[in-house]
């Protein structure tokens, strides 16, 4: 396998750091042409489906891309907005302001958003970075719980980007904070201020993304890290056992997946007279269409339907400011040793660039 044809190197010049926040994936557009190569590239990945690949190949490229590009550009639609899909629009707000955090916390620091599946992709950030001289990469997945199925395929991407790179950087991988005290406190900040505005449901459903039970048989952390958040945001919410329900969304195909399933569990509250539930999905930091879509919409009518009487889905956190600083600490623990704090002076001289630049924005503008 040829080596990739690499930028110049400057010798002598500073070399940087850079954060890369990765989330899933999107369509770029929300019609069945913009779904098909996402949901191709999405479900081709042998982390995602453990089916031999020349069966899946035909399956995959004669009845599900077909048929499902069609379906999921529907839903996509009735969530898309303005500025594009929200996931891809959440993540990159994100990453811009946890850029913020950081350097008022004194690192100098690049940080940037990509897509495992889609645009930007890990491999076309990873080279303009490169580019840029960076020398020193810190990989964030957008997945407090880890997987193989979502968590490790993200490492494939970035591994399988550097087989081809001469002069590959140093790396660093955040593999899970699912028990992180800010991301845990950044949560239930986000149900307390729902709860102070809109009051207080029967139960609190927390609905995370599921993954076939086979992958947990064989050893995957992730249902165990999804139990560990939901006990811990369940203590600092002081909620009792009955208070609230863990359960999995987002099945696919026919084999079995993670129990208990979102929407049949919420149907059965409703018919056992459970009034009102508060849903909230703790795996997601960025609203997206499974949490819009499937939590928002469809699990909400099904629950109507049973006889529920009141639905209320708690956002994900997005750009919470305690999300971002929780991010911030996350991304501070795992930079620890590079030389990313910028010095006293250094920090002088931009504050008064800062303040001058202020300074003169002011002037001109009370000249207009």
């Amino acid at each position: 396998m040829p080596f990739r044809k690499e930028p110049a190197r400057h010798h002598g010049a500073e070399l940087q750091t850079a954060v890369v926040l990765v989330n899933l994936g999107t369509p770029e557009e929300p019609t069945a042409a913009g779904l098909r190569p996402y949901l191709r590239e999405f479900l081709s990945d042998p982390r995602v489906v453990e089916i031999p690949r020349a069966i899946w190949w035909f399956i995959l490229n004669g009845i599900i891309v077909p048929l499902r590009s069609r379906k999921s550009a529907e839903k996509y639609v009735s969530i898309w907005t303005g500025d594009g899909s929200p996931l891809k629009v959440h993540t990159d707000k994100q990453a811009a302001l946890l850029r913020g955090y950081l350097g008022e916390r004194g690192h100098k620091v690049k940080v940037v958003s990509a897509m495992r599946y889609g645009q930007p992709s890990i491999s076309a950030v990873l080279d303009r970075l490169k580019q840029e001289g960076c020398d020193r990469i810190l990989i964030l997945p957008a997945y407090p719980q880890y997987s193989g199925t979502t968590t490790a395929s993200i490492y494939d991407a970035v591994f399988s980007h550097y087989a081809r790179i001469r002069n590959v950087p140093e790396l660093r991988f955040v593999k899970h904070y699912h028990d992180h005290e800010n991301y845990i406190a950044a949560l239930k900040k986000s149900v307390l201020d729902y709860w102070q505005s809109y009051g207080r449901g029967d139960k609190l459903v927390m609905s995370f993304h599921g993954v076939p039970k086979r992958t947990l048989l064989l050893g995957d952390p992730y249902y165990c890290e999804c139990q560990k958040t939901a006990r811990l945001l369940a203590a600092q919410l002081g909620l009792q056992e009955n208070d609230y329900l863990v359960t999995f969304q987002s099945r696919f195909g026919k084999a079995e997946w993670l129990q208990p399933y979102t929407e049949p569990s919420v149907i059965e509250l409703a018919k056992k007279g459970i009034r009102r539930i508060d849903v909230i999905c703790p795996g997601f930091i960025s609203d997206c269409l499974e949490t819009l879509e499937e939590i928002g919409m469809e699990v909400k009518q099904a629950f109507s339907k049973a006889g529920g009487k009141e639905y209320h889905y708690i956002s994900c956190l997005n750009e919470s400011p305690a999300w971002i600083d929780a991010l911030a600490k996350i991304s501070e623990q795992h930079l620890i040793g590079w030389p990313t704090l910028v010095s006293p002076q250094e920090r002088q001289r931009q504050d008064l660039a800062l303040a001058t630049g202020r300074t003169h924005a002011l002037e001109m503008g009370a000249k207009d």
